[in-house]
């Protein structure tokens, strides 16, 4: 007899814990009744910028990651510097590197205008940016988690710190994605994304004329473009198709041919090299793990209910 009434207790405990978490959780549809045209708003002037610059597929990509790495995925990125607190654009990992503001400013004045006011935060435009940049390049799509607020300040030396490097070893690449509560498979994954896009000469110019893990004749290819002083913003691409997510990327890494160190790491006789050769095989797969990795990486912290704010500009705190 005395077992029923507590275990009614625990039960009503664990419902209503289950709703105080899951009435503040991120879901696809958010803005379904909020404001149903954001979605195709967004979807639209991504695919005119992404046909008008394939590069900026990876631009919005890029963001979206690096907004998350640095607080959780709520908007921080975007901030201009005030007096208060210095940008992340001027991180090591974004300092004249990151790119993509106009367009998500373009997005942000555009949602405005068909929803009638400011209700779908930068941040939720950065995770959807992400996925329609991906998908207008041959792409999978997955369900984007929305409602995600935007926060009221940035942290360069966070974003220092926490940013992942482009020199890297596999060991510090894991613990790096650990740190966000990602996983091997996730940052194989989301190394992928290098399947579209470019680097600058300064990023890679370390590993083309000193590694040893490395194609002859793809480090001689890159140093005609890239020398070893001068040139640090000459662009070169991940794979040799920068403007089709396919598996370029992954087969390249095979042969040896990744630009970056930390691309290469993936594949250099450690624990990760068995998932690179199954991408490199299988699009299928990479493509339903690159939609879940991105799901769980827009998860990583998000301002939520009456956290943050709804920024009116991207830039600026309200």
């Amino acid at each position: 007899m005395g077992m029923a009434p507590r275990f009614n207790f625990l039960l009503h405990a664990f419902l209503c814990l289950a709703l105080a978490t899951t009435s503040f959780s991120l879901s696809p549809k958010f803005y379904d009744n909020l404001c149903p045209q954001a979605l195709p708003a967004i979807k639209r002037i991504v695919e005119a910028a992404v046909h008008r610059e394939p590069r900026m597929g990876a631009s919005l990509l890029r963001l979206h990651f690096h907004d998350c790495f640095v607080n959780g995925c709520d908007g921080s990125l975007l901030l201009d510097s005030t007096s208060a607190f210095e940008t992340e654009k001027n991180a090591r990992g974004n300092f004249n590197s990151v790119r993509g503001f106009e367009v998500v400013d373009q997005i942000k004045a555009e949602v405005d205008r068909v929803c009638g006011r400011p209700v779908v935060s930068c941040a939720d435009i950065l995770a959807v940016a992400a996925r329609d940049s991906v998908l207008a390049l041959g792409g999978p799509t997955w369900k984007v988690r929305l409602g995600r607020r935007d926060s009221t300040t940035a942290s360069r030396t966070l974003a220092d710190s926490l940013l992942p490097s482009a020199s890297m070893d596999l060991p510090a690449l894991i613990n790096n994605f650990k740190n966000q509560g990602l996983n091997k498979r996730d940052l194989v994954a989301l190394s992928g994304g290098h399947t579209i896009g470019l680097s600058q000469c300064v990023i890679f110019r370390n590993r083309i004329y000193n590694a040893t893990n490395i194609d002859p004749a793809f480090a001689k290819e890159r140093r005609a473009t890239c020398p070893r002083t001068g040139g640090n913003t000459n662009l070169a691409p991940f794979d040799p198709t920068p403007a089709r997510f396919d598996t370029a990327y992954f087969k390249n890494l095979v042969k040896e041919r990744g630009l970056l160190t930390s691309d290469q790491a993936l594949f250099s006789g450690g624990s990760t090299d068995k998932l690179v050769e199954t991408y490199s095989k299988n699009p299928d797969a990479f493509w339903v793990d690159f939609g879940n990795s991105m799901i769980r990486m827009g998860n990583i912290k998000p301002l939520t209910g009456k956290q943050g704010q709804i920024r009116v500009n991207c830039r600026k705190v309200n």
